[in-house]
């Protein structure tokens, strides 16, 4: 009798990038294919499918490689935890970058067989996905990689300092919530549609800080989000208490973004959740500040010399520091992660304020199954 196999997504937009994880997928048995509603969808993207969880799942179902397919009934990353009681796969499937420890851990603890799929096109056939598709959309994500919280006043007061921020290629569909600056990017989005204006970046930026940010924002959002956003490459911001940075230093040379490129790796967390309260039991003082500005400049400093160890220990020393300030930045979930990696990497840090997004590791030897990013050039 065939094994139980079960896979979820969105699928939305189908394409020969799904239908080839079908086809790998269906290898170990009958597939079953879980859907994440549109609800649900709505609540990880930000946005609607373009087609409906109906109309989403008669196409899913019309494929040769699927023995059926359903709508999920719960909610977040692991909205498919009640069909998978009731179904009781053999095994679970996913590819690469949709790992998570989440869905891994959730599989252990149910006895079902976790397998990683590396995202291979069809033989003869161009690589595709989703976010390929919507490549009319190009506005970039960022990455904090040391020094944030020094963007908000109440930080820097104590101590002045930088922020070092990467700009990166929507390459892959970062959910909402994961500290990637998503909300930021949204706010570009609704300003200028699908791609950046060309012009001076600290100008832009600050017009999308401002936009961002109204008369009457309760929660300022910190202008590193902007600037790491406008500024392609990598910008290093410097703070001395106030919204926006006293001068920003770039560095947009090829040698320096693809040393960045080949020391992040990013495993995935999943979103943040609503009502996550990161700044509760806060401890800001000099001392504090200061650790986080030096950490911050040694960052910066080792990606001019391209010293990937010292680039480790400033991303690790960035990211004690902020816990120093912001101990709920810290969940039992990310502790558990690091010490899975703390033997396999040179540094780590959360993206954003933490409580989800993704772990982002500084290694020198790969890591299984995480997310690699592209830097943006000058000329994109």
């Amino acid at each position: 009798m065939p094994k139980k196999v079960m896979v979820s997504g969105c699928y939305d937009l189908l394409h020969s990038g799904h239908i080839a994880f079908f086809k790998e997928a269906a290898a170990y048995g009958d597939l079953y294919v879980a859907l994440g509603s549109d609800k649900t969808v709505y609540e990880l993207k930000g946005r609607l499918p373009v087609n409906s969880e109906q109309e989403r799942l008669f196409m899913v179902k019309s494929v040769g490689f699927v023995k059926d397919a359903f709508v999920s009934q719960g909610s977040g990353v692991l909205d498919y935890v009640e069909e998978l009681e009731t179904l009781k796969p053999d095994v679970f499937v996913v590819n690469g970058d949709g790992h998570t420890p989440d869905k891994e851990q959730l599989c252990r603890d149910t006895g079902v067989e976790y397998v990683i799929l590396s995202r291979e096109p069809y033989e003869g056939l161009e690589r595709r996905s989703t976010t390929d598709l919507r490549t009319v959309n190009r506005v970039p994500f960022r990455i904090d990689l040391a020094g944030g919280w020094l963007d908000q006043p109440f930080v820097s007061q104590h101590h002045p300092g930088a922020v070092v921020t990467i700009s990166i290629e929507p390459t892959i569909e970062f959910n909402e919530r994961s500290g990637m600056a998503s909300s930021t990017r949204n706010a570009a989005i609704d300003l200028w549609g699908p791609r950046l204006p060309i012009g001076n970046p600290e100008k832009l930026a600050k017009v999308l800080f401002c936009y961002d940010n109204p008369p009457g924002t309760q929660e300022i959002s910190g202008s590193q989000d902007a600037i790491g956003i406008v500024f392609p490459g990598l910008a290093c911001a410097h703070y001395d208490g106030d919204y926006w940075p006293a001068h920003i230093d770039t560095m947009y040379d090829e040698d320096a973004l693809r040393f960045v490129e080949q020391a992040l790796y990013l495993v995935a967390l999943g979103p943040r959740h609503a009502g996550f309260a990161v700044l509760s039991e806060t401890c800001i003082d000099r001392d504090r500040a200061g650790a986080l500005a030096q950490a911050a400049a040694d960052l910066w400093g080792a990606i001019q010399a391209r010293d990937l160890h010292a680039f480790g220990m400033g991303m690790r020393r960035g990211f004690e520091a902020q816990i120093a300030m912001f101990p709920k930045m810290v969940t039992p979930q990310v502790e558990r992660l690091v010490e899975q990696y703390r033997d396999r990497a040179l540094g780590w840090k959360l993206s954003g304020a933490g409580g989800g997004g993704y772990l982002v590791l500084a290694s020198e030897t790969p890591i299984p199954n995480a997310v690699r990013i592209v830097a943006r050039r000058m000329s994109d």
